[in-house]
Order: structure tokens, then C-alpha cells, then sequence
């Protein structure tokens, strides 16, 4: 029976992982309604401001904490938030919802190879075999499951910065077992600061770039549910179930994402789930299963 303090856990890290699945929605709804780095930039900016209404209290009592180690939180903002929010907007316009949501199932496997390069965490065979069958799930969906693009390694551009956007990602989970020992809400703030500021030159090159329009109302209305639901609500529920089980568990929970953003991809977007489709994502969570299992034999 799983006791409160699992459960708890359990239910942050499944709001959390609906959250992101909605956030590919969002991305694909975004296309000609507001510019990917206007949404990364305003997202943040968002983020602050309700951050500096409602966390004050925690931000000023941690931040003689949170002042000690601005480096590191600098870095962790910019890969974590900047770097792949960046990147996911921009493969929202060139790869289907359901690649996008697929895709970021290959982030539990980063986690595990990074935990290993940085922290030389003991990987068991059932793992490498979770890790294989895993990346031939991320193989096939990125392919279109289409044996000749394999055979020319060919991927398709959105595809493939989705899968460096997720490499960051899982660098800023492995980094969360770091953490300072501070509140979520005063972490996250200082982290959300860093974001909004590093996405500034971004939006500016992008601009430089394409000109700048103005976002249309229903661009402002995603931004403003980006604002709350995957970048509020799932980051600080995250923060908070890698504190309660630690980022291994707790990065096992993405597996979800690809089951939430499949379906929320057919019912609010019409797109068809094709039988790679369906292969892929059982492939993704069979490996992630697998490693997970691996785990918990290592630790028994």
C-alpha cells in the first residue's frame, strides 16, 4: 500500500507530466499566433512576476542560500528553462505533437547516462537493455518509421531539436539532486529570473532576424497558460517530487508524457497516431520500465 508521503509524490509528479504533455498542444497552437522566442521570453517574464507577487516571503528568506550558488542556479535556469523551451517551440513548427511528446520520453535515459557520467551511479545490465530498446522506440519515431530515412540516418529537423532539447533538460534533472537546501518556490524564482534574462538576447537575435510582430490575442492567451501550467504549476511540483523521492524516481514519472500528449494530440489537434506511432511508444516505456526495474534491483 503506498503510504501519504509516496502518494503525495506521485500525484505532483502526474500533474506535473499532464502539464507537459499539454505544453506540446500548446507549441503546435502557437504556430503564427506568437514567434517560439516570444513565447519562451514572455513565458518567463510571466512566471516573475507572479513569482515576485506571491513567493516573496520564501525568495528573501532564501536568498542569503540561493546568493551562494548563482552560479550554479544560472546555469541550471539556462539549460533547464531557456535552452529547452527555446528548442521545443522551435521543433513545434517543424514535427507533429505526437513526435514531440514521444520524444521527450528519451529524457529518463539521459538522466540515467548522465547520472552515470557525472556521478558514476552503477548502470546493471537490465538497464542497458532499458536504454536499447528504449532509443530504437526514439529511432523509429523520429524516422517516421520509414526503413530507408534509417538507412540514411535521415531525421527531420524538429525531431532532432527536440532531441537536444531533452539532453538539457535531463542535464538540468541531474542537476536538481544538487540543489541547494531551499524552499521549491524560492529555487524555482531564481531560476525563472535567469530564464527570462538569458532568453532576452535570444528573442532579440530572433527579431534581428524575422522582424518582430505582435502576438494576436490568442497568442497572449497561450502565453498565458504556458505561463501557469507548465511553467508554474509542473516546475514547481517537479522541484518538489524530486525532493520527496529524489530525480531518479522522479524522471521515470516523464514516461507519462508521451501517453498524455499522444492523446491530447489526436482529441484537440486531429492528428493521426500511426502505427510507428504506437510501436515507438511502446518501445520508449518498455525501455524506461526496464531501467527503472534495473534500478530497483540495484538498489535491493
Amino acid at each position: 500500500m503506498i503510504d501519504a508521503y509516496h502518494l503525495r509524490a506521485y500525484l505532483l509528479l502526474i500533474v506535473t507530466t499532464l502539464c507537459w504533455g499539454l505544453n506540446a498542444i500548446f507549441g503546435k497552437l502557437a504556430i503564427d499566433e506568437i514567434s517560439p522566442m516570444q513565447l519562451v521570453t514572455f513565458r518567463w517574464l510571466g512566471v516573475v512576476i507572479l513569482l515576485a507577487i506571491f513567493a516573496r516571503k520564501h525568495i528573501v528568506r532564501d536568498w542569503p542560500i540561493l546568493r551562494r550558488h548563482l552560479p550554479f542556479l544560472c546555469l541550471m535556469g539556462s539549460c533547464g528553462f531557456t535552452a529547452f523551451n527555446a528548442l521545443f517551440y522551435v521543433a513545434a513548427h517543424h514535427t507533429s505533437a505526437i513526435n514531440i511528446g514521444i520524444l521527450q520520453g528519451s529524457i529518463p535515459i539521459y538522466v540515467l547516462l548522465g547520472s552515470w557520467l557525472a556521478w558514476r551511479h552503477r548502470i546493471t545490465r537490465v538497464q542497458v537493455l532499458g536504454v536499447v530498446i528504449t532509443m530504437i522506440g526514439v529511432i523509429i519515431v523520429a524516422t517516421g518509421g520509414n526503413w530507408n530515412e534509417l538507412q540514411n540516418l535521415s531525421v527531420s529537423r524538429g525531431d532532432l531539436f527536440m532531441l537536444i532539447a531533452c539532453f538539457f533538460y535531463a542535464a538540468y534533472s541531474i542537476g536538481l539532486s544538487r540543489r541547494p537546501n531551499v524552499s521549491a518556490l524560492g529555487l524555482f524564482a531564481v531560476m525563472a529570473g535567469v530564464a527570462w534574462l538569458v532568453s532576452i538576447p535570444v528573442v532579440a537575435i530572433e527579431t534581428y532576424q524575422q522582424g518582430w510582430q505582435m502576438p494576436s490575442l490568442a497568442g497572449w492567451a497561450i502565453a498565458a497558460l504556458v505561463t501557469l501550467l507548465p511553467s508554474l504549476v509542473a516546475q514547481i511540483f517537479f522541484i518538489q517530487g524530486v525532493a520527496l523521492i529524489g530525480p531518479g524516481r522522479a524522471g521515470v514519472f516523464v514516461n507519462l508524457v508521451p501517453v498524455f500528449a499522444s492523446i491530447m494530440a489526436v482529441v484537440f489537434l486531429h492528428e493521426t497516431f500511426r502505427s510507428h506511432h504506437a510501436l515507438s511508444l511502446v518501445l520508449v516505456l518498455g525501455g524506461i520500465w526496464l531501467s527503472e526495474m534495473g534500478r530497483v534491483k540495484q538498489a535491493r
